[in-house]
């Protein structure tokens, strides 16, 4: 069965227009890679290539800082350092991600896949353990 946007929203942390900007970004990737991989454009690099996934990645950050001043204003305190915390959390992982993949794809022997996945298999436990923890 598929998830509803309110579990989605509830189980990953991240709000509806996050998650916008990310599909977004993906979309515009995806067409990148298309033209990379299809050799319409060959002298596009890979950074070039994943450019729309790191500006997502800054907008979310931008987001989420302008989220936790308006909590911390408004006095909820707790609330806004916790979603603050998963946030930045979230936002690290994939960057760095993001970033060994970038290394991998320019240079083949540099990482193993394995080290490249790495920060993927802790985005999943911590979102594993969240959903364990909300229902």
């Amino acid at each position: 069965m598929f998830l509803s946007l309110w579990e989605l929203t509830r189980w990953l942390g991240v709000t509806v227009l996050e998650m916008f900007i990310w599909l977004t970004a993906v979309l515009i990737t995806l067409v990148l890679v298309v033209l990379r991989v299809e050799e319409v454009m060959p002298r596009m690099s890979w950074w070039v290539v994943l450019s729309p996934m790191f500006i997502a990645d800054a907008l979310n950050t931008y987001f989420c800082v302008i989220v936790l001043i308006r909590m911390y204003l408004n006095g909820v305190l707790k609330p806004a350092a916790l979603r603050a915390l998963w946030s930045f959390s979230v936002l690290t992982l994939g960057f760095i991600f993001k970033f060994l993949l970038c290394k991998k794809l320019v240079k083949p022997t540099e990482f193993e896949y394995s080290a490249v996945m790495s920060p993927v298999f802790i985005l999943l436990q911590l979102i594993m353990i969240r959903a364990c923890h909300l229902n």
